[in-house]
């Protein structure tokens, strides 16, 4: 395996891919196969680097959403293609099985495929549950097969609080988890504090993992949030979560009063206002969760990137830490975290 090779499959195919020209893609992938790399190389040095750039565009404004939604599903062709044995070649012993599933409200699902397609080339068998897989499915699920483990997957952090219900209910069943995904954090410090079994930071991890073993729950009794993380018992989390609504509201009224130019937004600036403000608000509420402020200011300092990469000034933030600041007065934790987001924001190269 030639590493110039490699590096021109990813420039070639990168270019069909944005370009949202699948079938140069696919042939690319289909001539690259056992002659430039095998299956599973592609899929983690090829396909993955190519998400990750898909990704950068979008952020950098070079290209739409609606351009990174066709890249993406093209890559999951890909994904797909890559999955499948070679014909002729002799399948890998049977290991066993397990689920992979995305976490309820995870929408991102190529992370998991990727790690579904590396496992079934490695012979174990795998039920794959997709995106926005709900606990309840799941559940229902592990109560009608037999799986060994299950690999549940989140790239969003605000997905966390989800997570820790599903852990929690395979727990109660007996089955062991896998956590992996970005949303983890990059050292799986949260998937620890969730109480899951085994972290694995990428798809070849996990098999590995997987390889040496992961040990059932050594108790099935129902736990409760609190029972792992004691510091929700100030009920800070869940007062944030249901005062959303009232919060993103008179967020974007203060804004009207402290940002003039918000006075003239039109229905749809105003509507994308809303998104960012619910989204502030969400992983504020997770940096409760977990009580950890890099949750909630590695998402600022993302948000600040964005701006800044659309002329948008990161401080512009600012006014809207000092609302939710004033209206959470009474609420130390979230006041702590906002005022770190504030720390983040004033460093920011964008400032």
């Amino acid at each position: 395996m030639s590493g110039s090779a490699l590096d021109g499959l990813r420039d070639g195919l990168w270019h069909a891919v944005a370009d949202g020209d699948g079938a140069t893609a696919l042939e690319l992938v289909r001539q690259a196969r056992g002659s430039v790399a095998d299956a599973e190389t592609l899929l983690l040095a090829v396909v993955a680097d190519i998400q990750g750039r898909i990704g950068e565009a979008w952020a950098e404004d070079r290209l739409s959403v609606a351009r990174e939604h066709a890249a993406t599903a093209i890559n999951d062709r890909i994904v797909t293609l890559l999955s499948m044995p070679d014909a002729g070649v002799a399948p890998p012993p049977p290991r066993g099985r397990v689920v992979v599933a995305c976490v309820e409200g995870e929408w991102h699902a190529l992370p998991a495929r990727l790690v579904t397609g590396v496992l079934r080339l490695r012979g174990w068998r795998v039920d794959f549950l997709g995106a926005q897989t709900s606990t309840r499915h799941l559940i229902n699920h592990l109560h009608r097969t037999t799986a060994d483990t299950v690999l549940l997957s989140s790239s969003l952090p605000t997905r966390l609080p989800a997570a820790h219900a599903a852990i929690s209910a395979c727990h109660a069943v007996g089955t062991p988890v896998l956590a992996g995904g970005a949303a983890f954090g990059p050292d799986g410090r949260y998937a620890g504090r969730l109480g899951a079994d085994a972290w694995a930071p990428g798809a070849r991890e996990a098999a590995d993992v997987l390889a040496a073993g992961v040990e059932t729950p050594s108790s099935t009794a129902t736990r409760h949030p609190v029972d792992d993380l004691p510091h929700l018992a100030d009920q800070e989390y869940t007062l944030v979560v249901r005062a959303r609504p009232r919060l993103i509201k008179q967020t974007l009224a203060d804004l009207s009063d402290r940002l003039p130019a918000v006075r003239r937004y039109d229905d749809e600036q105003r509507e994308r206002t809303a998104e960012t403000l619910a989204h502030i608000v969400d992983f504020l509420a997770t940096g409760l969760y977990v009580d950890d402020s890099d949750v909630f200011t590695r998402f600022l300092a993302w948000s600040a990137d964005i701006l800044t990469a659309r002329r948008v000034p990161a401080l512009s933030l600012v006014p809207v830490l000092d609302s939710l600041g004033e209206q959470l007065h009474e609420f130390p934790r979230a006041r702590r975290l906002l005022g770190d987001g504030a720390d983040v924001l004033s460093n920011h190269p964008g400032a």
